[in-house]
């Protein structure tokens, strides 16, 4: 349906005349009146009653004419919204990172970002596949590698270790290895070598287990690794920015740590200009440099 002959349609259904139409529309009565004879053609329909007073809308003209209303409508409050873009942030951001960083660092931080833009609807979508940024199958990743997809703009975020981690009452109750070999007498919960994940997560997995572990729970994503340490059930291999949200947990083997991972915020070159997805890589961008500072904090007393 040509949008421009329901524009002059509404025009005419809302002025209730041809003339006055022609006027706010800047065009002549005989254009306007050949516009709603095209419409009524196309439709094969009556859309006025015509009377010396003026026009009437007929049964179809008015359901017509409430099609257009919302349109217009839509269309204004769309109008209004880009217009008040340059201070405002709105609209559905579309979010894909890991399973372990969403639910383990991102989701818990949220309710920040909320507050400040509550009009933000944040679709979060963690699965391990790399989803088509160029194809906009999201709007903006965060991924432990760095994007090798082209158009896109990227930033590295922070370096994540994986390290082992175990309670205080695990440990209180099974002994602290000392040695790497002492992992022989406790129970390893990890991640599968096969399960997506970091390559470096997997080669740390791989070297721990040349120890002759006897006791083992994989899980595949970190989510569940936290979970069955948090239940003292043993020594977990964790990413290294949980120790703020879960200072329970204690480092084990010190010494013992994955080669360094890079993590990377990336979104399309063509939404370099988006507010939405600026306010969500400001935001992202100051809680991890406030969790470096904390961090340093610590290490410092």
């Amino acid at each position: 349906m040509d949008w421009d002959k329901l524009r002059i349609f509404h025009a005419v259904a809302d002025a209730g005349s041809l003339t006055h139409a022609g006027d706010v529309l800047h065009l002549s009565q005989s254009a306007v009146s050949r516009q709603i004879r095209a419409l009524e053609e196309s439709l094969d329909t009556t859309l006025f009653h015509r009377h010396a007073r003026g026009l009437i809308l007929t049964e179809q003209g008015e359901l017509l004419f409430d099609a257009t209303s919302a349109m217009v409508k839509r269309l204004d409050t769309a109008a209004a919204r880009i217009r008040d873009s340059e201070e405002e942030v709105f609209g559905q951001l579309r979010v894909t990172t890991t399973f372990g960083f969403g639910t383990l660092w991102l989701a818990p931080r949220l309710p920040k970002l909320y507050e400040k833009y509550p009009n933000l609807k944040i679709d979060l979508m963690l699965e391990e596949r790399v989803l088509d940024l160029p194809m906009r199958e999201a709007d903006v990743a965060i991924r432990l590698k760095e994007p090798s997809q082209a158009d896109l703009v990227r930033r590295r975020l922070m370096t994540v270790r994986m390290r082992l981690y175990a309670t205080q009452a695990y440990l209180e109750a099974a002994g602290t290895p000392e040695t790497m070999p002492d992992l022989h007498d406790h129970r390893l919960i990890c991640q599968n070598t096969t399960s997506a994940q970091v390559n470096a997560g997997a080669a740390l997995v791989q070297e721990l287990l040349t120890h002759d572990v006897a006791s083992t729970l994989t899980v595949n994503n970190y989510f569940g690794v936290l979970q069955g340490v948090l239940h003292d059930l043993g020594i977990g291999v964790l990413p290294d920015y949980l120790t703020e949200d879960f200072p329970n947990l204690v480092r084990v083997l010190p010494e013992v740590e994955s080669n360094e991972v890079p993590a990377f915020l990336a979104y399309p070159e063509e939404l370099r200009q988006s507010k939405r997805v600026a306010a969500f890589r400001d935001f992202v961008t100051e809680e991890i440099f406030e969790h470096r500072r904390r961090m340093k904090a610590q290490r410092d007393v």
